[in-house]
């Protein structure tokens, strides 16, 4: 792919998350996913660092468990929803805003990394779960949930489901296994699941799951 064509699609990609964080509602709500919220509390708080974390429902329950939490989006609306509810929740969260390599997140740093529903362009992938990797201790979590590869077929029965259009920006296993090599797997999953998350996350989809352990 061209570079002019990759920024082409990143600022329409931009575009679509900010208009959608503009409303007034949470638009994936205020709570927590649960996946995360399972995994993350048997899990004795550090640093933890959330990628695509939009309007903060992770961050925030993180953040109130004890988590000193970083997070990353591409959209400056979608961080001002994050500070609103953190600040209405009585913590804080260092958020930064842009292309996740140009943020100056450090390496070795964090104990967990958390990607829920991160569907990065599959052109930018490849670096930015290396550059993930390389953030996160020897030892360190990352909680994943995303829509997987089977669930074009939920969304095509009932779009308010929610989850990219293309089999590309869809997560299997395999997907998950390359991303992550040299992980000790507490949880590698696809499965069908009842989604009730705001706006746009409402019915029955196939999502894709991975507790690993950094090895």
């Amino acid at each position: 792919m061209k570079e002019t064509d990759i920024d082409t699609m990143q600022d329409q990609w931009l575009k679509m998350w900010d208009n959608r964080y503009k409303q007034q509602v949470y638009v994936y709500g205020e709570e927590p996913n649960n996946y995360f919220k399972e995994q993350l509390s048997n899990i004795k708080p550090g640093k933890i660092l959330l990628g695509a974390e939009g309007e903060g429902r992770n961050a925030v329950f993180a953040a109130k468990l004890g988590w000193q939490v970083s997070a990353f989006d591409i959209s400056h609306e979608g961080k001002k929803k994050a500070l609103e509810l953190a600040k209405e929740n009585d913590v804080n969260i260092d958020y930064r805003v842009g292309s996740f390599p140009e943020l100056g997140f450090e390496l070795d740093h964090y104990d967990a990394i958390a990607l829920i529903y991160a569907h990065f362009p599959p052109s930018l992938r490849k670096d930015y779960y290396q550059l993930l990797d390389n953030c996160l201790k020897s030892k360190g979590h990352v909680i994943f949930e995303a829509f997987g590869k089977s669930h074009l077929p939920y969304r095509s029965k009932n779009p308010k489901v929610g989850g990219p259009q293309d089999i590309e920006s869809l997560y299997s296993i395999e997907d998950l296994e390359l991303c992550f090599p040299n992980y000790k797997s507490i949880e590698l999953a696809e499965k069908e699941i009842e989604l009730s998350e705001g706006i746009y996350h409402n019915g029955v989809g196939s999502v894709t799951r991975f507790h690993g352990v950094k090895m």
